[in-house]
């Protein structure tokens, strides 16, 4: 079996089981590598899209969680938690002046107040 055929092996529901065991482990470059698949086979689900943003960040491809979280976002303006890792993705790429209002916005969907 090569590796190829392990990731992309079972229905999309075995794959994205295993794409959570290894995001739990930490390993996220394997989580990446079965959840492109599953984003590129069912584009509309944002549970996957999110996860792979997750992953994508935590492995330092920050350029690439910022395109899928945009796309969340696009299509859920009020999906709190793709707001917030964007303002934390674009802060982590030193643009701290774009991650501002999408950090105040994550703040407000979630019912904080501002000090």
């Amino acid at each position: 079996m090569s590796d190829e055929t392990y990731f992309e092996f079972g229905t999309a529901a075995d794959q994205w089981d295993r794409a959570q065991l290894f995001f739990e482990a930490k390993e996220y470059l394997t989580a990446v590598r079965i959840l492109r698949g599953l984003v590129a086979e069912h584009p509309e689900l944002t549970a996957q899209r999110l996860l792979l943003a997750r992953a994508y960040y935590h492995s330092a491809q920050l350029g690439r969680a910022e395109e899928e979280l945009r796309v969340i976002l696009e299509r859920d303006p009020v999906e709190h938690y793709a707001r917030l890792m964007l303002g934390r993705t674009l802060e982590r790429q030193g643009r701290s002046d774009e991650a501002a209002p999408h950090l105040r916005l994550a703040a407000a969907m979630a019912g904080e107040l501002p000090e």
